[in-house]
């Protein structure tokens, strides 16, 4: 039996990893799963001083897989701060992976029509940087100490390349290396290097800068943009919305050796909680449904990897068949799509059964 780690969460976040785990249910995908709550809230984690996190850091290292709620990050000093970097680093994440998709029926912007995946390193740069003032009045200042490893760049250059392979997509974009040299440059060295080995993959390096202008008249072939830390996080805030909205594709966490073959997997949506939507049953549960697809389909067992591919399968026809929440230029709630997405995804099941 499979064991999955639910990071629960706050807000609009909870409410739909509570609509994600409703197509999870053994009499929806025939396939018994195993979960272990831990409480991800911000009371949570105030109340343990974030020892839930680092238990459910451990769970995912040993189990494989983790299903995430969005959480609210306080902004005081001196609180328990966001659960995302103490995940990344104790499950010794690698990459995060965000790929925007067309969403069937959805008009995107920009004439963006092919996929596009920003794989971002996981650890490091302006997350966990040091910071501190000094001096005071107009001559405080306020300074950061980041530092990224070659290491986390090299395996963001490798998987991007290799991630390419499997797309049949142009690696694109890159660090602002002609600013920043030494630091920025690390990753621009490992990009290159990645090239070398992956000759017949196309490969056009950009500045960040340039990346996110020339991003938004894209319409040609797929592309992979290898990322900072920070650089990538704001990219898939633009890709994503591209096709339509952001909460049209998972985000996933990824941790591997040196044979790039995922040890463990952390999935959850890109967006936030969403204060204002919370309790109105408006929200579109879409990117936390296909998070928990993306898990099953990384199982070892055949019968929880096609459940996966059915529930993809079924959020994607439901939203082109007219099931679609407001985000989406529908009226559908909440409840309604994934009350759709379980109907379809059940009655896949039993065809392919049959067959």
């Amino acid at each position: 039996m499979q064991t999955v780690a639910i990071l629960e969460g706050d807000q609009t976040g909870q409410e739909l990893l509570d609509e994600a785990l409703r197509t999870l249910a053994p009499d929806v995908i025939g396939v018994e799963l195993e979960f272990l709550r831990f409480d991800l809230s911000l009371e949570g984690r105030r109340a343990t001083t974030n020892a839930v996190v680092y238990e459910a850091a451990a769970a995912i290292r040993e189990h494989g897989f983790g299903l995430k709620a969005a959480t609210v990050t306080p902004e005081g000093a001196g609180d328990v701060g966001s659960p995302n970097r103490i995940l990344r680093e104790e499950i010794n994440g690698k990459v995060i992976v965000r790929t925007g998709r067309r969403i069937p029926g959805v008009v995107p912007l920009g004439g963006v029509h092919a996929p596009i995946s920003v794989v971002r390193m996981a650890v490091g740069d302006a997350y966990g940087a040091k910071e501190w003032r000094e001096g005071e009045g107009d001559d405080e200042v306020a300074l950061r100490t980041e530092r990224i490893e070659r290491r986390i760049c090299h395996a963001v250059a490798e998987f991007s390349f290799r991630q390419a392979e499997r797309m049949g997509a142009k690696v694109f974009g890159g660090p602002k290396y002609t600013v920043s040299p030494i630091y920025e440059g690390m990753l621009k060295e490992e990009m290159d290097e990645a090239a070398a080995r992956h000759a017949d993959v196309p490969y056009e390096p950009q500045l960040i800068d340039a990346t996110f202008a020339l991003l938004i008249s894209s319409s040609g072939a797929p592309m992979v943009i290898p990322a900072l830390n920070r650089d990538g996080d704001i990219l898939s805030d633009l890709v994503l919305p591209l096709f339509g909205s952001i909460a049209g594709s998972e985000s996933l966490l990824v941790a591997f050796g040196d044979d790039y073959v995922p040890s463990a997997l952390m999935a959850e949506a890109a967006h936030g909680t969403a204060p204002a939507l919370e309790g109105k049953d408006v929200a579109n549960p879409m990117a936390m449904i296909l998070a928990g697809a993306a898990l099953l389909s990384h199982a070892e067992d055949e019968r929880t990897q096609t459940a996966g591919r059915a529930i993809r399968e079924a959020a994607l026809e439901a939203v082109a068949d007219g099931t679609r929440t407001a985000d989406l230029g529908g009226h559908s709630s909440t409840t309604d799509f994934t009350d759709e997405v379980i109907r379809r995804t059940r009655t896949k099941l039993d065809v392919w059964a049959s067959l």
